[in-house]
């Protein structure tokens, strides 16, 4: 492990994600991610023969990419072998593969949670091939903007205080820039936004507790939280975020991030001064001196 600031109590985060897998698991949301997961692997026009699935719950990603022609070998790496689906026990912060040894790596809703995602990011890179891929949703951007704002207000309120109760999530741009910074070629970052919507609050932390994605904060407040506070944070939700029909909206911004090993292969950018047509050719327009002024 680097010296990453620790922002997640990780072994909680097994733990309420086995309670989520006991009880009642809410997989819609994975569901359709790993759906499109396959979507999107489906435009790209080569085969992988060994891929790896990074921590994504539950066996949704194995099962969607069981039929895919490009894939010759799937390994799934889970942190328990209890989890569904498990092939390869590991810690996504702590990948065991040699380097230069996969052609795939795929994760689904799991790779937020990491605490030194940078050092993960650039594991990945080295274990993939050069002109492997890698592909990958996660949590970012305003996912659950509203039960933030909402919980806030309220302990503000009657507490005179605010404690974290939502996961901060990366903005698409940072974690496009973080692709970069671990040495992936063509990286490209964007976001789906996923709207759900709730009869109540307490709907959508029942959900939240089915994905085993409640607070794992190490920072979070370890009293319980006061009753008063709960039904003040129901109410501001319902003022603040509600519908005409008064349903409630919740945020899920899914960030997609791929990126490829560097190889001779791929397009690469010009040099500085390697044109051979000017700008204003292509253009139609008259190229003035540096200082001239167009005519009025």
């Amino acid at each position: 492990m680097s010296g990453a600031p620790l922002i997640f109590d990780r072994k909680l985060l097994r733990i309420r994600q086995q309670r989520a897998r006991k009880l009642e698991p809410v997989t819609f949301l994975t569901e359709q991610v790993a759906q499109d997961l396959a979507e999107r692997l489906r435009a790209v026009v080569r085969a992988f023969p060994l891929a790896v699935d990074l921590g994504s719950p539950g066996d949704t990603v194995p099962h969607e990419l069981a039929e895919e022609p490009a894939i010759e070998r799937l390994v799934a790496v889970k942190a328990s072998a209890a989890e569904p689906g498990c092939t390869v026990v590991a810690d996504e912060e702590l990948l065991p593969f040699a380097d230069a040894s996969i052609d795939l790596a795929v994760s689904v809703l799991a790779l937020h949670t990491v605490n030194d995602l940078p050092g993960t990011l650039v594991q990945i890179r080295r274990a993939l091939k050069p002109d492997g891929l890698f592909l990958a949703a996660l949590l970012g951007g305003d996912t659950l903007t509203e039960l933030r704002q909402s919980f806030a207000l309220a302990e503000a309120e009657i507490m005179g205080g605010v404690s974290p109760h939502v996961a901060p999530f990366g903005d698409v741009r940072e974690l496009g820039a973080l692709l970069q910074r671990a040495g992936f070629a063509l990286p490209v970052a964007d976001v789906d936004r996923v709207t759900v919507r709730y009869s109540s609050v307490f709907s959508l932390m029942h959900d939240l507790r089915g994905m085993g994605a409640t607070n794992v904060l190490l920072e979070r407040r370890r009293q319980p939280l006061r009753r008063t506070t709960l039904l003040r944070m129901a109410q501001l939700y319902a003022e603040k975020f509600a519908d005409p029909d008064g349903k409630l909206r919740a945020t899920f911004d899914i960030v997609w991030l791929s990126g490829w090993v560097p190889h001779p292969s791929q397009q690469q950018p010009l040099r500085p001064g390697s044109a051979r047509t000017r700008l204003a050719d292509a253009l139609g327009v008259v190229e003035l001196p540096a200082g001239d002024k167009t005519g009025r």
